[in-house]
């Protein structure tokens, strides 16, 4: 038989002890994760990495609703130093509410940050208008969480990469996973365009193709994909905090200045949707332009210079998966459902633990386990409203910004 040999590495090209799906934040943080513990490891990804929402979303760290929650606060100071590399990561957020039903919903982070121990302020409407200077007369009060954060995307996923290359890991891109290959219940190998690889373990977390490509294994993943769109603005004069959200929205200004936002309604698509050619950018942008003028109606003004949007998956009830299915001996599934970036240093951790622990040993993931959608409605999509609209109701791409 003939041998393919890397010669960066030495490894046989065509093996990996752990090959990953995915070039997202979650599949790179674990690859990183396992690198670290000097597992052979194997990213693959169809596109570019973060090609997906991985490198199109607000950059937020601070999801104080899930069981990776403490672990995420945990790491995000310390991901630049861990890392090697920088994430632009910036401590604390400010949350206005615009009126009382937003102010009642933003309540839900204190609590739930004040159960775990962690600091926030409640703020009347002059207090965000000292804090944050493009807020308005608009406001009804807001809340300074001293926990969370945010970081740029793109130079976290970079940094993702070459860390977890440093540490002896792989990664090929443009290489899609077409199959499996299985043997009982173990996975012995990855079918890809590329051809096959054998592995001892296989992680999935592919975002929005992780429910198809888990179903090739029997695994039933239930997940529907969405557009979701981010707006930027022109720079402006930068904020003392600039993690600022609210109205909806989420987002954080760069350290460039420019306010980088987005937040729904979602357009509902399916997996057949990727490779049309359809229009990346839509109409969202204007209900996420007018949100924003509200929320900051002092940068009313700033023209938007850009705008784009990625494909998320959402699970039923919004919550991630991360589980190693009792029907396979060696196969890890991972979908955030629409919150990976902010999670990614808690997630990979967990993904290194189910790979080489079997359990996580920092956080009870029963909650994030595949087993609570085992009597799901089978029109479970029609039942929450999420279909993709007829397809004479999308907007023409001659007629896009």
């Amino acid at each position: 038989m003939q041998t393919h040999t890397d010669s960066s590495t030495g490894r046989d090209s065509r093996r990996a002890s752990v090959v990953i799906v995915g070039g997202g934040v979650t599949g790179l943080s674990a690859a990183w994760w396992l690198a670290r513990e000097g597992v052979d490891v194997l990213v693959l990804e169809a596109g570019l990495i973060g090609w997906g929402a991985s490198g199109r979303n607000g950059g937020g760290c601070s999801h104080h609703h899930s069981p990776l929650f403490l672990e995420e606060q945990r790491l995000w100071p310390m991901m630049d130093e861990l890392l090697g590399y920088p994430t632009e990561f910036r401590a604390r957020r400010i949350r206005i509410a615009l009126d009382e039903k937003q102010f009642v919903l933003y309540r839900r982070a204190l609590d739930n940050g004040a159960h775990h121990g962690l600091r926030s302020d409640v703020l009347d409407a002059q207090q965000v208008r000292e804090l944050v200077p493009f807020a308005g007369d608009n406001v009804y009060g807001g809340y300074f969480y001293h926990f969370g954060g945010h970081a740029n995307p793109h130079r976290t996923l970079q940094a993702y990469a070459w860390a977890m290359e440093d540490h002896g890991a792989r990664l090929l891109q443009h290489t899609a996973v077409t199959g499996f290959v299985s043997s009982g219940a173990r996975v012995t190998g990855v079918n890809t365009t590329q051809g096959r690889i054998d592995c001892d373990h296989v992680v999935i977390a592919a975002g929005p193709h992780t429910g198809a490509l888990a179903a090739q294994l029997g695994i039933d993943v239930p997940l529907a994909m969405a557009r979701a769109e981010m707006i930027v603005t022109e720079p402006l004069a930068p904020m003392h905090i600039g993690g600022v959200d609210g109205n909806g929205l989420y987002g954080r200004q760069t350290l460039r200045g420019n306010l980088a936002y987005g937040g729904g309604p979602h357009e509902w698509a399916d997996l057949a949707d990727l490779p049309a050619v359809r229009p990346h950018s839509t109409p969202l942008q204007c209900s996420i332009a007018a949100r924003l003028a509200a929320l900051l109606p002092k940068a009313a003004h700033a023209k938007v210079i850009r705008s784009w949007a990625g494909y998320i998956e959402n699970t039923p009830d919004g919550r991630p998966v991360i589980d190693r299915p009792a029907t396979h001996d060696n196969v890890t599934v991972a979908t955030l459902s629409s919150v990976g970036f902010g999670l990614s240093p808690a997630s990979g951790h967990a993904i290194r633990d189910l790979v080489m622990d079997g359990k996580c040993g920092f956080a009870d993931l029963s909650t994030l386990a595949l087993s609570r959608f085992a009597r799901l409605e089978p029109d479970w999509r029609e039942i929450q409203g999420w279909l993709p609209l007829p397809v004479g109701l999308h907007v023409p791409e001659a007629e896009t910004v």
